[in-house]
């Protein structure tokens, strides 16, 4: 899934942003559902509807969070996805941000380790997941591509600093 960047209205995160236990809980209740009510948040953490506005708008300014629908690709008709490492020479950040405009790359990362760039791919079906690989390869800086097919979703979670 496509994370943007965490940005605040007046410029760029500069570090870390510490949450205390209320916004933690907050986030929590929005995960379980992002579309709950101020007010049921507030009776849950102990806040009044106002206090859980005022936080969760802080916590969307500071870049912590966003609400946001996620779909579910294999209802949707999208039952292959794929990771897949890649190798290139030459200037990474041009290279990045040229997968990043494949419309069915939705997860764009530069690596150390084997890989210089790994991206996250949803396919209509191992058809479409060569051509989507024809695209990558054309790129003149990629030297090569090692793709890892997902057969079954185990885990997925957005929980990170929550807990």
């Amino acid at each position: 899934m496509t994370t943007p960047p965490r940005v605040r209205r007046n410029g760029p995160v500069s570090g870390p942003v510490v949450l205390d236990d209320l916004s933690k809980q907050i986030i929590e209740q929005l995960q379980i559902d992002g579309r709950m009510p101020y007010a049921a948040i507030g009776k849950a953490v102990g806040l009044s509807e106002a206090a859980v506005r005022q936080r969760v708008q802080r916590l969307q300014d500071a870049g912590v969070m966003q609400i946001v629908a996620v779909t579910d690709p294999l209802t949707l008709g999208f039952p292959r996805q794929a990771m897949i490492g890649v190798n290139c020479e030459g200037d990474l950040e041009a290279v990045a941000d040229e997968l990043a405009a494949i419309e069915e790359i939705d997860y764009v990362v530069l690596t150390a380790g084997s890989f210089d760039v790994i991206v996250e791919v949803v396919c209509e079906g191992d058809t479409h997941l060569l051509e989507i690989l024809s695209k990558i390869r054309a790129i003149p800086s990629v030297r090569a591509t090692e793709s890892f097919v997902y057969l079954k979703l185990r885990k997925q979670t957005y929980s990170w600093g929550t807990r």
